[in-house]
């Protein structure tokens, strides 16, 4: 297939990849060459009988694989974003070749010879620091991938591998069909009595497209607390949606539950087989954590107090829904918790989630918000390409300009939910930085905000706001990354790290020149009132109990599963019985706030990559917690501390130790205490 558009580098702006010539043809035959043209590099590297030398050894290790880089990001992209029955079927029969493939590297022994001798040899070569870190990374990554273990550890740790590939991808297809089926169709429009009309429309249109004609459909998010839970004011529905939401996965007749305690018992036994106690420890041995007991520690200092909090959120839900129902013993469920924290933050604090709506309109928040933060930080701006054409209609195309003029790279904004997407919000690199390669970064940021109706703007919850920030923060860590080699670009870092940046982003929002910036009513032009404002981020402390309620419960859930310490531990378990028993020995257990996802349809842990991870979200927030006290305490303009920021942290990708980046735009070791204050965990 000479015309594929995968075999030769892109001559778009940036190697934007040729997305009106990619056919869903193209990729299997791209990653077959590209796997071939891989081995034949890594065997010329291994045929060499010369001494190894960082450049014939490592150097050309990092130039190998460009056609299966090219060809795997823009897949793996599309698998998440835009899936068909196509693709499904081609990422069914891709992952355990890629993971093969992978075994077929980090497996050869003569090429990890090659690295051991160097690695043996690095105080004598002449190397730059990137060079000794690179060095020092691959050497770790290989060991960990099993490189000294013997021939027959070996090729069961291939096996290993094999399986985790496949079922991890049948696990994401799964949420995805389960969570689409999971849509519940209504047959009475007064069932929808507290949504907005452009809801009802869009649930109507929802119906329409699901075959249930004059009836309305909600579909679900892949989180455990819907959205919009919090405006549905028929109780009834609110329990049905909440049913839906959490029974997904977990059906007779459904997959997902078995094959997460599957997938829990590979990885015991692949770490028992590294020589991990757990996958656990397995996980955290290379990230900014090190050990479990680290990760434990912190954990364990939350929980009492965020439950402690939650309760105390709680009894007040519950005295306010008492009063307004007339039924004095009434119990609060978790189907109620979002429609009555709506009442109590609107008669407490003035602030209606809905009347809101009008301040945030998308486009508004995205050029005068997001893109202005981002200007006035780091002197950036984004100008659209209209003229680029992205993997899909609705994607929209910037190309990101320096406060010099000089262009850094593609931005790719992919902002509504649809069928073919999954769930949650995430960023993509289609192609990363690296000086090495000439190639300057095409990221993309992936949301799942409500498509209004043809023609209706849309507006944005303050979730949605928050997510557009965040995301952001990903894209910027990739756009501002300045390194030699790719292995190291942009958010090539731990993962208990990488969500840093993008959380320190989020503080743009509540700005007060930010958010006067783009929170303006769509009609009137009116900016947010101040009093407003004020009781915003009063109505904001409110709820921090239950945010950190459910998300830890799905961090101890994850570090519960990863923590058995093989696999026969888990012979014959039931994950429902599994997940109940973890959260209690959490202390977590509490039956009005679900954690956000739970083990049938957590997909940052059996089919992304958070395994034994989940936990990063809030280590993260310690760094950011502090960051953002930092940006704000006044010794320096925002313009001169964005400059440090991304000099001495987002242009170094993994090019340095996280924590040295950190200490050296800090000047020291971060400290958890401004992370408490936020969260409202002090005394």
């Amino acid at each position: 297939m000479t015309s594929n558009p995968f075999f030769e580098r892109s001559t778009l702006p940036y190697q934007l990849p040729p997305f009106a010539l990619i056919r869903e043809e193209h990729y299997l035959p791209a990653f077959d060459r590209g796997m071939a043209e891989q081995l034949a590099e890594i065997a010329a590297i291994t045929a060499l009988d010369t001494v190894p030398t960082f450049a014939d050894t490592i150097v050309a290790l990092e130039r190998s694989g460009r056609l299966l880089t090219r060809v795997a990001n823009v897949f793996f992209n599309i698998t998440s974003s835009d899936s068909t029955p196509g693709t499904d079927a081609i990422e069914a029969e891709i992952s355990p070749r890629l993971a093969a493939h992978r075994d077929a590297i980090y497996l050869d022994p003569a090429l990890f010879a090659r690295i051991e001798s160097l690695h043996e040899r690095a105080a004598e070569l002449e190397s730059t620091a990137e060079e000794s870190r690179l060095l020092t990374e691959y050497h770790t990554r290989f060991v960990r991938a099993g490189a000294r273990l013997g021939p027959t550890e070996q090729a069961r740790l291939r096996e290993l591998n094999s399986e985790l590939a496949t079922t991890a991808t049948e696990f994401g297809q799964n949420i995805l069909a389960s969570t689409n089926a999971a849509a519940l169709v209504l047959d009475r429009t007064e069932e929808l009595a507290g949504l907005a009309p452009a809801a009802v429309t869009a649930a109507a249109e929802n119906a329409q497209a699901l075959g249930h004609t004059g009836a309305w459909a909600l579909r679900l998010q892949n989180v455990s607390n819907q959205p919009v839970l919090a405006e549905l004011e028929n109780r009834d529905v609110r329990q049905r949606v909440m049913t839906a939401s959490l029974g997904r996965g977990f059906g007779a007749d459904e997959p997902n539950h078995a094959l997460a305690v599957r997938i829990a018992a590979l990885r015991a036994e692949r770490a028992a087989l590294l020589g991990y106690p757990d996958h656990a420890a397995y996980a955290v041995a290379d990230q900014t954590a090190k050990t479990v007991a680290a990760v434990e520690e912190m954990l364990g200092k939350l929980v009492p107090p965020a439950v402690a909090n939650a309760e105390r959120e709680a009894a007040e839900l519950a005295a306010t829904m008492r009063a307004a129902n007339g039924a004095p013993n009434d119990e609060l469920h978790s189907w109620d918790w979002q429609f009555w924290s709506e009442k109590v933050r609107a008669e407490q604090f003035s602030v209606d989630g809905e009347a809101l709506r009008p301040y945030f309109e998308l486009n508004r928040v995205l050029r005068d918000g997001v893109f202005f933060a981002a200007e006035k930080a780091y002197g950036i701006t984004l100008v659209e390409r209209e003229d680029l054409v992205g993997y899909h209609p609705e994607v929209r195309i910037f190309e990101v300009f320096d406060a010099d003029g000089a262009p850094l790279g593609l931005f790719l904004g992919d902002f509504f939910a649809r069928p073919s997407k999954r769930g949650g919000a995430w960023m993509n690199e289609l192609v990363s930085q690296s000086h090495l390669l000439d190639q300057r970064p095409v990221v993309v940021n992936n949301l799942n905000i409500a498509k209004p109706p043809s023609g209706e703007p849309a507006l944005l919850t303050w979730d949605n706001v928050r997510t557009l920030f965040h995301e952001f923060g990903h894209a910027l860590h990739g756009l501002f990354s300045d390194v030699h080699f790719p292995f190291f670009a942009g958010t090539e870092v731990p993962r208990d790290f990488v969500e840093f940046p993008s959380q320190v982003n989020e503080m743009w929002m509540a700005r007060p020149e930010i958010l006067a910036n783009y929170a303006r009513h769509l009609e009137t032009g009116e900016p947010m009132p101040a009093a407003l404002i004020e009781r915003m981020a009063a109505a904001e402390r409110f709820g921090t109990g239950f945010r950190t309620v459910e998300y830890l419960g799905a961090a101890l859930l994850d570090w519960a599963w990863h923590r058995v310490p093989d696999a026969d531990a888990l012979a014959g378990t039931d994950a429902e019985a599994f997940e109940t028993a973890a959260l209690r020995r959490a202390g977590l257990a509490m039956a009005t706030i679900p954690p956000r996802y739970r083990t049938a349809y957590f997909a940052h842990i059996f089919s992304g990559g958070y395994a034994a991870g989940y936990y990063s979200y809030i280590w993260s927030e310690v760094l950011d917690a502090d960051t953002v006290e930092w940006f704000t305490d006044g010794a320096a303009s925002i313009r001169d501390k964005g400059e440090v920021f991304r000099r001495e942290l987002l242009a170094r990708g993994g090019s340095v130790d996280p924590l040295a980046a950190f200490a050296a735009f800090r000047g020291r070791a971060p400290e958890i205490e401004p992370l408490l204050v936020r969260r409202g965990l002090t005394d």
